[in-house]
């Protein structure tokens, strides 16, 4: 192809996962009753609002989360046939298991993230008042605390496969990310302290996992980085 036809393409991949994107959106507005209903069922407290705004927020907000993950796995897609042609048969074989486990680790991470705010962050935030303070929470104000918390989960939950394609690219080796682990391990701290409550305890509940994440990275780079440098020797005895 040459460069227009390329950006034809792109365009066409574009418009295609916009179409779903607004599909899924459609959906999650449809059923927004219900995905409200999932996520207060359990409260000890009542949600309430004070502005016409807040009712319309929580539509747009509870589909565009619908929508968001119900495009990952098709926008993954779109993105392995784009590149596709460039790739050789194994290559397009090992990127394509990357869309399952994207979309997988994405939900994953907002499912870790929600278990912590729920059973971790929140309880604790409620002890603190003690029976100090009249109790009033809002919709806007919950679910926007909520989604601090689990978004940077589900993003951060992708770094094992974010660490696999940028080996198999020979942007990032093991050897770095070895060498370069304590830093890592103190961005991962930081970022542990600020999406949780000023304790202790909780920090670490939220960091070790991370801490963890970055450990499996560093072993799915070296899987993938050895598996590089076998199919080059390979190459190179073949050409000999």
């Amino acid at each position: 192809m040459n460069m227009t036809e390329h950006l034809t393409e792109l365009r066409n991949r574009i418009i295609w996962t916009a179409v779903i994107f607004i599909a899924f959106f459609i959906i999650g507005f449809v059923f927004v009753k219900d995905i409200y209903s999932f996520f207060v069922k359990d409260l000890e407290f009542s949600l309430h609002v004070i502005s016409p705004g807040e009712i319309i927020w929580i539509y747009f907000t509870m589909a565009s989360v619908v929508a968001i993950i119900g495009t990952i796995p098709f926008f993954c897609l779109q993105a392995w046939l784009f590149v596709r042609p460039g790739l050789t048969p194994k290559e397009r074989k090992v990127s394509l298991s990357y869309i399952p486990a994207t979309f997988l680790l994405f939900i994953g991470g907002m499912a870790f993230g929600y278990y912590v705010f729920v059973d971790l962050i929140l309880p604790f935030l409620l002890s603190l008042n003690d029976g100090m303070f009249n109790q009033i929470f809002t919709v806007d104000k919950y679910f926007r605390f909520l989604l601090r918390i689990t978004l940077p989960f589900a993003i951060l939950f992708e770094i094992p496969i974010i660490t696999m394609f940028l080996t198999s690219l020979g942007i990032l080796t093991p050897s770095f990310m070895r060498k370069t682990r304590k830093y890592a391990y103190l961005i991962l701290v930081i970022i542990g302290t600020m999406i949780s409550p000023p304790d202790f305890v909780l920090q670490i509940v939220v960091a070790v996992p991370l801490i963890l994440l970055y450990e499996i990275s560093i072993f799915l780079s070296s899987f993938t980085y050895r598996r590089k440098q076998k199919k080059h020797e390979d190459f190179m005895n073949n050409n000999e």
